[in-house]
């Protein structure tokens, strides 16, 4: 009988090869252009309306719900959506047509990206705003906290 780190071990690789077996899948597929070791949740939501406009850095993270559109039929445009390396996209947060993001960007859950965000900032509400600057993460968008 398999022991429980085993099978942990066992779930923790499986999982991994789907999540990058979707990247793969989006990127030549859909053409997105989709970093080294991006993390998407399976459950978010990314524009396929217009996928080559989805284009995403290396070590960022897409939590669950969160949504990337890259169209707007009521407008009738299409824009690229840009995000930074190591950034962070919260639960059931909206990224709108057209913005770009820096690097080292965490946007709160349920957020409303409409504008254009910096580097190095968290930003939250709708429509997101600024809330901290100059903040430093890791991959995934992992806020880097300095040693006390």
């Amino acid at each position: 009988m398999l022991n429980n780190k085993i099978i942990q071990q066992l779930l923790f690789f499986i999982r991994h090869s789907i999540i990058s077996l979707r990247n793969i899948y989006l990127r030549k597929i859909y053409g997105m252009s989709i970093g080294k070791d991006v993390r998407i949740s399976l459950k978010a939501n990314l524009d396929k309306t217009n996928p080559r406009g989805v284009i995403i850095g290396e070590g960022s993270y897409l939590a669950f719900g969160a949504t990337i559109l890259c169209h707007d039929m009521s407008r009738n445009i299409a824009r690229d959506v840009v995000i930074g390396k190591n950034c962070f996209i919260g639960a059931h947060s909206v990224i709108l047509p057209g913005v770009t993001s820096g690097d080292q960007v965490v946007v709160a859950a349920g957020a409303i990206v409409t504008k254009d965000v910096k580097s190095n900032t968290i930003v939250a509400g709708n429509p997101a705003k600024p809330i901290k600057e100059h903040i430093v993460t890791k991959k995934w968008g992992i806020i880097d906290t300095p040693a006390l």
